[in-house]
Order: C-alpha cells, then sequence, then structure tokens
C-alpha cells in the first residue's frame, strides 16, 4: 500500500466507476468514464458527503477502475493531489505542511484489458485539521493519444481532518 504501484483484480466488476459508451455516441470521444469512479477512503465508498479522518492517523485510499471499453487502454497514470477549496473560487495546492503521502500520490497502470480491473492503493497523513479535498488525475504515459480527454475528469474526493483524541 503506497507504493504508487497498481494492482490489478481478476475479476471483472460493476461499478460506479465503470467506463461505458455514452449513450448514442460514435468514435473515440464517445467513450467515458461513468462518474464517479469507485473511490474508498479507509474502506468507505466515498459518497457526497466528506470522509472523516484523525489528524496523524493514515488514510487509505483506493481507486477502482474497470475497463468496460471493447478494446484495451493504457498504459497511462492515476495522481492524487491534494487541495483546499477556500469557497471563494481560490484552491489552495500548496500544502506540503499539510497533508503528507505515505509512498507515492501517483500510479503507473499498464494497459487494462476489457473488462479488466485494476486497484490504486494509496495512503495520506493529515497533519492539521480542516477540510481538504484529493482531486483524482489521469494522465497518459504512452506514445499514443487514443484515450478521449473526458476520460481525464474525476470527481474531487472530500475529507475532513479532526482533532486527534488524546
Amino acid at each position: 500500500m503506497g507504493t504508487g504501484t497498481a494492482r490489478a483484480a481478476a475479476e471483472a466488476g460493476g461499478g460506479a466507476g465503470d467506463w461505458g459508451r455514452r449513450a448514442g455516441g460514435r468514435g473515440p470521444d464517445a467513450l467515458v468514464p461513468r462518474v464517479p469512479a469507485d473511490v474508498l477512503v479507509d474502506g468507505q465508498a466515498c459518497d457526497c458527503q466528506a470522509a472523516a479522518c484523525r489528524v496523524g492517523d493514515p488514510v487509505r485510499l483506493e481507486v477502482r477502475l474497470t475497463n468496460r471499453s471493447p478494446r484495451s487502454v493504457g498504459p497511462f497514470a492515476l495522481s492524487v493531489v491534494p487541495f483546499q477549496d477556500h469557497q471563494n473560487g481560490v484552491h489552495n495546492y500548496d500544502l506540503h505542511h499539510a497533508v503528507s503521502f505515505v509512498g507515492s500520490g501517483t500510479f503507473y497502470l499498464d494497459k487494462v484489458q476489457p473488462s479488466g480491473q485494476v486497484a490504486c492503493l494509496g495512503a495520506l497523513l493529515f497533519l492539521y485539521t480542516g477540510d481538504f479535498f484529493l482531486h483524482i488525475r489521469f494522465h497518459e504515459d504512452g506514445p499514443s493519444k487514443e484515450l478521449p480527454p473526458s476520460w481525464f475528469c474525476l470527481p474531487s474526493v472530500h475529507v475532513r481532518a479532526l482533532e486527534a483524541q488524546a
């Protein structure tokens, strides 16, 4: 966990994060991920509410992706970028003093076969209280530019870091 590697799962699963085909779409831009991806914080699925954690405790993060397209996809990388939203349109990405990754915040993924599944496992430490968001981004890691740009937009995950209990 937290090593920046991806673990390929043998079974294909259905989930909110499955890659699918836009209704009525044609061509390569018709393939888009169903939003949101299956994202778990400390084993709990992320939904509209903030995931709570304690300051200083490691927080496990898992992003599960299932390839529902008829062709292989990849290679690509997935990065987790923490930020704070100051509720005035300004996002603060300079959080080196407030958030630390255990291992790496970037996961390198090989090709994912049709109906294949991959899970990225990592961990973070929140060093101060507050509301934080995790922006999950895809980056193409190969010379091929076959993935549509819409695949690179996943929703942010809201994490609320609370005071550590004495």
